[in-house]
């Protein structure tokens, strides 16, 4: 983020002398990113080191390795709408598409974290869309609330817990080796958002910081490393325990709602609705597009759906979060997952693009979120085909009207 943030008391020099209460000398961390040459955020703990662990690690029985499949070419529809709710923000999570930096997954859990349990990706950044739920997720940066159709940006190495507010959750968790950032096009060299943007780097939800915890005992935290294997380690201090933070590394929300769509007289590509970016393009990573509603194109002749398109550089992954996607109407359903490879086209489906017409210079009202990839290639899991509609590849074909010659 180019947003530097301070939240409670830290010394006004890094890496100097200060004392967070009754005489204790805090203690500093660094949450660093690209080797001490990235965002990072420096942390001033009340009176312990977050390296102060209370029993040996023991490894985990949660396994979050993805279970890629061999199977022939073709695309995917992942009915995961109709996935039942179950588990808490790690357990629940079914891990759908896996490359070598970047993991797709659903989680639609029916609990919170457990109270005293934490967790720590340390193998990857997440981007989560909130399709339906409210909660907090804390962490040692503070209380960060959410709420349906907002993202949240969690870096890689944050602990914490995600508690909800509401019975149940459905989350769509996307994972980078990368940190995940507003794409840098849409910053100038200042890292202000341009005039042009469609986002703006203020628009941003912050974790509020209580009070430090300071407290003695075992605390689990649930780290996930090495492609998914996850160790137990137990602190033996509350991991919350920061008196004052400052930086540019920190989790964050942003509402979707908050992309502001640029509409224009034809069909926009989807580059004009990014809304992140990780990694760097066009080596690494991958772009988030955010489609929303916008002024459909009102030139007289224009076709609002999307042309036939083979990206052959990118695999593109689609959630959408209602069904007024003309290019899919009638095949999606609220939470569905489309993942076309980049090695074969796509198109709308039927006679989407004649019923497109229609809605020329008028206001769309879909939500859909978009992922595509820097020339990385995804392959679907187990857990995929448990959802998927089998006959997805053919459906192009099933809604052609056949016709015949006189």
């Amino acid at each position: 983020m180019s947003l530097t943030v301070k939240r409670g008391k830290v010394p006004k020099v890094p890496h100097t002398e200060f004392y967070s209460k009754n005489g204790e000398l805090a203690l500093e961390e660094i949450h660093g990113t690209y080797g001490f040459s990235g965002a990072y955020s420096r942390k001033m703990h009340v009176r312990r080191y977050p390296t102060e662990q209370s029993r040996l690690p023991v490894v985990s029985t949660i396994d979050l390795r993805p279970k890629p499949v061999e199977l022939p070419l073709q695309p995917f529809h992942l009915k995961t709408g109709a996935l039942p709710y179950r588990g808490d923000y790690v357990r629940g999570r079914r891990i759908l598409l896996a490359g070598p930096t970047t993991t797709i997954s659903v989680c639609k859990p029916d609990r919170s974290t457990p109270k005293n349990e934490f967790f720590r990706n340390g193998d990857a950044h997440e981007l989560i869309f909130v399709q339906e739920g409210a909660g907090v997720l804390s962490s040692e940066y503070g209380e960060l609330a959410f709420k349906p159709l907002d993202y949240v940006v969690v870096p890689k190495g944050t602990t914490v817990q995600l508690r909800l507010s509401t019975p149940k959750a459905f989350l769509l968790i996307v994972e980078s080796s990368f940190p995940i950032q507003f794409a840098p096009h849409h910053l100038n060299p200042q890292g202000q958002a341009t005039l042009m943007a469609p986002v703006v780097e203020t628009e941003i939800g912050l974790p509020d910081l209580n009070e430090p915890i300071d407290r003695e005992g075992d605390f689990p935290i649930l780290v996930k490393h090495h492609g998914g294997r996850v160790t137990e380690i137990t602190l033996g201090h509350h991991p919350f325990d920061l008196c004052g933070w400052e930086g540019a590394l920190y989790p964050f929300t942003f509402e979707s709602g908050s992309h502001h769509s640029i509409a224009r007289e034809i069909h926009t590509a989807p580059p004009a609705r990014q809304t992140f970016q990780s990694g760097t393009a066009p080596h690494n990573g991958f772009s988030i597009c955010t489609f929303r509603a916008q002024v459909e194109g009102w030139h007289p002749l224009d076709i609002p759906a999307p042309y036939a398109h083979y990206n052959v550089d990118s695999d593109e992954v689609m959630f959408f979060s209602n069904t007024s996607y003309g290019a899919r109407k009638g095949v999606i359903e609220p939470g569905s997952i489309t993942f076309h490879p980049g090695a074969v086209p796509h198109s709308p489906q039927g006679e989407a693009a004649k019923r497109s017409m229609a809605t020329r210079g008028k206001v769309s009202d879909y939500l859909a979120v978009m992922l595509d990839t820097f020339f990385e290639t995804l392959s679907p899991t187990k857990a995929a085909l448990a959802c998927a509609d089998t006959d997805y590849a053919l459906s192009w074909a099933k809604a052609r009207t056949d016709t015949t010659s006189a």
